[in-house]
């Protein structure tokens, strides 16, 4: 083998161990969407600020969305093996939970093209719940981001996946 050829099991990684870019220019362009969701939980003082936009940094999740998208569009920046990806949409929405206290989040990102758009929503929704943080870290420290995941993608040869708690949306 050259070391071009992929694992049986692993397609990042080349038949001698190390890593690579999986080549896609034979596969077809197809529609691609994916969602990810994530959670960020604070203080309950932190909560009330934020949604009323008190925060003395201005509007956080206006700001956090924006970072989001901006996010979603580098993600071949940030991740090393990801293929950049020409994104058609990108949404980032935050929905506010008082049982938290905090907010949960979901990017959907969309395209059509070689491959899926799964990382571009995860990095969305991880640099949305980042940029909350950074922007009412004043009020609470110990703001705590988790259950960054993918809830949903559609297209490509691996089908649809939806994770089994019901809580993805619609395409």
């Amino acid at each position: 083998m050259t070391g071009n050829e992929e694992s049986p099991s692993l397609s990042h990684v080349a038949s001698d161990g190390s890593a690579r870019m999986v080549d896609v220019s034979a596969k077809p362009d197809t529609s691609r969407m994916a969602t990810a969701t994530g959670i960020i939980r604070m203080s309950q003082e932190a909560f009330d600020a934020v949604r009323a936009n008190l925060v003395r940094k201005g509007d956080v999740l206006g700001v956090a969305r924006v970072a989001g998208i901006m996010a979603a569009k580098r993600t071949s920046d940030l991740i090393p093996l990801c293929h950049p990806v020409p994104l058609h949409d990108v949404g980032v929405t935050f929905a506010p939970d008082p049982a938290l206290p905090g907010f949960r989040v979901e990017a959907v990102a969309r395209t059509i093209g070689k491959t899926g758009v799964e990382m571009e929503a995860l990095t969305a929704a991880s640099v949305a719940l980042l940029t909350v943080y950074d922007m009412a870290k004043a009020l609470d420290r110990t703001m705590v981001i988790h259950d960054i995941s993918l809830a949903r993608k559609v297209g490509g040869s691996g089908g649809e996946y939806a994770r089994l708690d019901g809580t993805a949306v619609a395409p």
